[in-house]
């Protein structure tokens, strides 16, 4: 275990909607959302995306362990890397694995065993060797985990619904909110209440300005809306996040360009980066 005064994140996957790959995407990577967390010894796991395969794979190189996996929603490219999630079939491990629950028809198990079913899939989760708990949270609930570990929630504006997370730890903290679509002319006060003067903003940049004009509806938002949020709520780094496929390398980078010379905080998600609260 690294990191066992402090809080890091590392990136496992950044991209939105469906992975991509080929040369175009190289620097910021294509597999779709997954952010570990640690906070000294314990892991945390926000989505699990394509990228949740590689976290899984450095995860079992470095011996059996456990984690809390906490799930922003259920849409394929926030769940589709779970059944490649080599820990769940390893005995030793042990997961809690929790989710917002927005539709009372829809609980965190009942999701995940739909997917592990066939015809979408041959692997139940009958098949898991690990221990994994399975737990529904409502959106602004309060977490607690191991010493001293706090994590806040708050609902987002997305179709189906969704939640968004902070991790508060030894006076660091780390806000991920993706997946939600800004109102015209208004800052999300859910939003704002959580991220307030947080170290790291992780925030769904799906669209520019121009973009979202013809995407309305489609539960995203945009570079700039993230950081208007970042300087109301006083953050030290505001990191784009969930970066649409269409969006390759050299766009992305010039986008940062023009941010930072507003926000110098600015960050562009990118898979293996890691970032020091």
């Amino acid at each position: 275990m690294t990191n066992d005064a402090g809080l890091e994140a590392t990136f496992w996957g950044v991209r939105g909607s469906t992975p991509c790959c080929g040369p175009h995407v190289e620097r910021f990577g294509g597999n779709t959302p997954c952010l570990e967390v640690r906070c000294g010894t314990e892991r945390l796991i926000f989505d699990a995306g394509s990228g949740l395969r590689n976290l899984g794979h450095a995860w079992s190189d470095q011996g059996v362990g456990r984690a809390h996996m906490f799930l922003t929603h259920f849409h394929l490219d926030h769940v589709m890397g779970l059944p490649f999630f080599k820990p769940f079939f390893e005995e030793g491990n042990a997961l809690t694995v929790m989710a917002g629950r927005h539709d009372s028809q829809c609980c965190l198990r009942n999701a995940i065993k739909r997917l592990f079913s066939p015809p979408l899939l041959p692997v139940c989760v009958d098949m898991f060797k690990a221990k994994v708990e399975f737990g529904d949270l409502s959106a602004g609930d309060t977490h607690t985990i191991g010493d001293g570990i706090k994590v806040r929630t708050a609902p987002l504006n997305h179709p189906d619904g969704a939640t968004a997370y902070r991790v508060d730890y030894r006076d660091k903290s780390v806000s991920y909110v993706t997946d939600t679509e800004h109102k015209d002319k208004t800052l999300d006060e859910n939003i704002l209440k959580l991220i307030d003067g947080t170290d790291l903003f992780i925030y769904d940049a799906m669209f520019t300005d121009e973009e979202y004009e013809a995407h309305r509806g489609f539960g995203h938002s945009t570079f700039t809306q993230g950081l208007r949020l970042a300087e109301e709520a006083k953050v030290k780094k505001y990191i784009p996040f969930h970066h649409h496929p269409s969006h390759d390398d050299h766009f992305l980078e010039r986008i940062e360009g023009g941010l930072r010379e507003r926000f110098p905080g600015t960050v562009m998600a990118a898979e293996g980066l890691k970032l020091a609260a």
